[in-house]
């Protein structure tokens, strides 16, 4: 019986476990609806570790773009295994419960390597940057060293944003009454919700981390692709101006389809109590599902030495 374990203050409330759900008012056809999900999580987790594979096993991918682009194929299959397990689980055998604490664990990682993923877009913009404006530089700049201390940074700060997060939570007096979630995964905004005491804490440190990570990051990608078109409209052939520009067509498709869905789960949790509980399921599985499918596809159609390197993959294994 989903009932929590008594505590010796009797007035503070844990529960045991959550209560998880799919798509609401679809649970029916939950079956049917695991079929796309379980096709997109393959995506993700095969392009991705595709282009991992291409870029370790191909020598001239050995540069920074690729490294970045390899710290992006990684964060998304990270944050595809994150929901995967639950979200499967609901879907495929209607299995609903997390623990309480699986449920902190998963949260963390979750919005890590949601932050891990906006980092990564920055870093990719400023190589972009780096790149254009000044060419022979960009490999003095851009050095393995560099590139290493870029992603432990990442790492860092990603981690530090996020620890404090489950701890916050963990110091609430929870409702009896209200263990069900909003989606097959544990949402900090949705947890904390489901809290009896003043969340105001919550409230003000998720927004300090949104606006100090994803905020942030988002205004200076902004701010790169400011400097980048200034660069671009110096070039003196238009020739050269579409070919620099092409090089960034990739990362600014993967910036979109990140960003997007990011303002609208930010906007729906805020502002959209009164729409159906459908509309915040899939705007959320939009979020977390979506960029990962779409990143190797993108990456792979737009840049030939992906494409190439992905496919001698596939060859390999094949004729092996």
């Amino acid at each position: 019986m989903l009932l929590s374990h008594s505590y010796v203050n009797i007035s503070f409330f844990q529960p045991h476990a959550f209560l998880m759900i799919g798509i609401p008012g679809l649970e029916a056809v939950h079956g049917w609806i695991s079929i796309p999900f379980s096709f997109m999580y393959t995506v993700a987790l095969t392009g991705n570790c595709l282009i991992l594979l291409a870029v370790r096993r191909t020598p001239s991918l050995h540069q920074p773009m690729y490294y970045f682009l390899s710290m992006l194929a990684l964060t998304d299959v990270g944050l595809t295994l994150s929901t995967l397990p639950t979200t499967l689980a609901v879907l495929w055998f209607d299995y609903r419960h997390i623990g309480f604490n699986a449920c902190l664990v998963q949260m963390f990682f979750l919005h890590s390597f949601s932050v891990v993923e906006s980092s990564v877009l920055l870093a990719m913009s400023f190589d972009r940057f780096v790149a254009i404006s000044n060419p022979l530089r960009y490999a003095a700049t851009l050095t393995n060293n560099v590139i290493i201390r870029i992603g432990l940074a990442i790492m860092a700060r990603a981690t530090v944003s996020l620890f404090p997060v489950p701890f916050l939570l963990k110091r609430l007096n929870f409702c009896p009454d209200k263990i069900l979630l909003s989606h097959s995964f544990c949402f900090h905004a949705d947890v904390m919700k489901r809290a009896c005491a003043d969340i105001t804490v919550n409230i003000l440190y998720g927004l300090y981390v949104v606006l100090s990570t994803v905020g942030v990051d988002s205004l200076f990608i902004v701010l790169s692709y400011t400097l980048i078109l200034h660069t671009v409209m110096g070039l003196a052939s238009p020739r050269e101006r579409v070919r620099a520009l092409n090089t960034c067509v990739s990362h600014i498709l993967a910036v979109l389809i990140f960003y997007i869905p990011v303002i609208g789960v930010s906007m729906i949790h805020r502002f959209g109590r009164h729409l159906p509980h459908i509309v915040h399921a899939l705007v959320a599985y939009v979020y977390l599902v979506v960029p990962p499918v779409l990143n190797p596809i993108i990456y792979s159609v737009k840049s030939k030495p992906i494409r190439e390197a992905m496919l001698r993959l596939l060859r390999e294994k094949r004729k092996g």
